[in-house]
């Protein structure tokens, strides 16, 4: 039987070092995967546009946090709470499956949204069988996806591997505040491996337990949505996939998908504002400048059941591919305010950033003065502290004392991750008119967070093309991992002597190039097709007549005569394509 592209894709990977199984002399284990040299560097290749993208052009900075994440920010962040996944386990072999799909590969239903309740009844009403032993299952329940680790001798704190870069980011907003100057909106990304424990991988690069991510988080004025660069893509016509469309039952699957402009979609509500237009426009640019097929790639919009705990507006970036369909490869989520104000709850740090109006405002305020004969001895050494904190209240925390104490008599301070409760005796509450040159803020954040080994999957998939006498992969030339194959016609007279001394020089310029003598030319051409490299140059005996080469370029085959003295020249203003 013939192998379909997932098999020829992987077949090709392992074979010239794309990717490899991860501890294949121990059999290996599902859900984790090698990148060999090629696919090490085809990674980066897409991480380092990537950063192209959001560093340079859009002005974000980067950070570098710690994979091992205490109990206590991932309770916060609701990941203790609700990261999890439906699971299933086999009452015969004691086999885990991961209930929807076990379900959706057994019956065509649709299990998104569902409550363990229903996919059980589900499982029952289809008599659905362990697919290992055919044994029956026992009831759906929750499974936290987060690998469980301990900090320090004795286990006594709880950390976990972090399941995604973006808390690092969120806990460390007060200092990346301070570094913007406390100007919104401002952006910060962060790129690196995430870890969720899936019940039952077999997705192969699809579904990792360790994976890389590339996550970028744009902190927002909660009140202003609008992007300052939306005039630049709003005329890009995107291919959405809007949550009403998905639920027409009337509508065929081919009729779902629709082709507007950016501008039209933000104007009818399909799309919640400008801010995420603008990044479902930058992810569509990225991901068709690394050489993603545009004809396999939309944008679609999550479900209310599907949408996250912490997102109002989530669309999804998928690609298509010949084995698994449309797959998730980036997501795109107003978070709001959710994991600034989660974090500023439980560690009681003010994360509010104090924006500036542009005339001063007179509003009815109040002023706090102290009973310093109570507080003093109350307080004591943290008495400055709790005096700065009062001071510093913004009108918005001075309305929150002021109902505290006439309701309940007293208002827990929370300051620098410490609590003071104040009493009404503590304090004496005057009414006062006031100019206010501005207020404080918790800012919404949009991210959009790229999987960055699905879409270097899908990227190998779509580059693999097929002719009569050679397989390869159109991998654009920015992209590919080996820029240059250099060539001696035969292993004669000065060629291969001239052939490295090319190799070296390009190499020396930042061009990845690689010398080979073996065999008959044309298989060294097949080669070096196979495994996308854009160009060869070969050293013939014109070289030693005229110094100058010929230049094979991989997709056309064409050949052009270039001098040595300017390859490195051509070979980059090529690159550039």
């Amino acid at each position: 039987m013939e192998k379909d592209i997932y098999e020829k894709v992987m077949d090709l990977a392992k074979r010239r070092g794309y990717l490899w199984s991860s501890f294949e002399i121990y059999g290996g284990i599902a859900g984790f995967v090698d990148y060999g040299p090629l696919g090490a560097i085809l990674k980066n290749n897409v991480i380092n546009t990537w950063r192209k993208y959001y560093l340079i052009k859009e002005g974000f900075y980067e950070i570098d946090s710690p994979t091992v994440t205490p109990y206590e920010v991932l309770k916060a962040s609701g990941h203790v709470d609700n990261f999890t996944d439906p699971i299933v386990e086999c009452k015969n072999c004691l086999e885990s499956f991961r209930a929807d799909h076990i379900i959706e590969e057994a019956v065509d239903v649709n299990t998104e949204g569902k409550t363990l309740e229903e996919l059980s009844q589900l499982i029952k009403e289809h008599n659905i069988r362990c697919p290992k032993c055919g044994g029956e299952f026992g009831e759906v329940k929750k499974f936290n996806l987060m690998f469980v680790t301990s900090i320090g001798p004795g286990g006594k704190r709880t950390g976990y591997m972090r399941p995604e870069t973006a808390q690092g980011i969120f806990i460390q907003f007060r200092r990346l505040a301070q570094f913007f100057r406390n100007k919104l909106p401002f952006g910060v990304v962060q790129i690196g491996k995430s870890y969720r424990n899936e019940i039952s991988p077999r997705q192969g690069v699809i579904r990792l337990r360790e994976f890389t991510q590339a996550e970028a988080e744009f902190f927002v004025h909660p009140k202003i949505k609008k992007h300052e660069r939306f005039k630049e893509v709003e005329d890009e016509i995107v291919p959405l996939l809007p949550a009403d469309r998905q639920m027409d039952e009337n509508l065929k699957d081919e009729e779902k998908v629709i082709k507007i402009t950016l501008k039209e979609a933000v104007e009818k509500g399909i799309i919640r504002h400008e801010t995420i237009a603008y990044f479902i426009a930058l992810t569509k640019k990225f991901l068709l400048d690394i050489g993603i097929d545009e004809s396999k790639l939309r944008f679609r919009q999550h479900l209310p059941n599907e949408m996250a705990h912490y997102a109002i507006d989530c669309w999804d970036a998928e690609i298509y591919t010949e084995r698994f369909g449309w797959i998730e490869c980036v997501g795109i989520a107003d978070r709001t305010d959710y994991d600034l104000k989660a974090h500023m709850n439980h560690s009681g740090v003010d994360l509010r950033v104090f924006v500036e109006f542009d005339e001063p405002k007179e509003v009815e305020t109040h002023e706090v003065e102290l009973n310093y004969k109570v507080v003093g001895k109350i307080f004591k050494k943290e008495m400055k502290l709790v005096e700065e904190a009062l001071k510093n209240m913004d009108n918005d925390d001075l309305k929150k004392l002021v109902n505290a104490l006439n309701e309940e008599g007293k208002y827990v301070l929370k300051v620098d991750g410490k609590e003071f409760e104040i009493l009404s005796n503590y304090v004496k509450i005057n009414k006062v008119k006031k100019k206010i040159m501005g207020e404080k803020v918790l800012p919404h954040v949009i991210e959009p967070s790229y999987g960055i080994d699905r879409i270097t999957y899908c990227l190998l998939e779509h580059a693999y093309k097929e002719e009569e006498d050679r397989a390869y992969l159109n991998l654009k030339p920015s992209i590919a991992p080996v820029k240059v194959g250099v060539f001696p016609l035969v292993n004669k007279e000065e060629m291969p002597e001239i052939a490295k001394k090319i190799k070296d020089m390009l190499r020396e310029n930042g061009i990845i190039a690689e010398y080979d003598d073996s065999g008959a030319i044309g298989r060294r051409y097949m080669r070096m097709d196979e495994i996308g490299t854009p160009f060869c140059i070969t050293v013939d005996g014109d070289t030693l007549k005229d110094n100058t080469v010929t230049v094979r370029e991989r997709n056309t085959r064409e050949q052009v005569r270039v001098k040595i003295d300017e390859l490195v020249d051509y070979i980059k203003s090529r690159l550039k394509e």
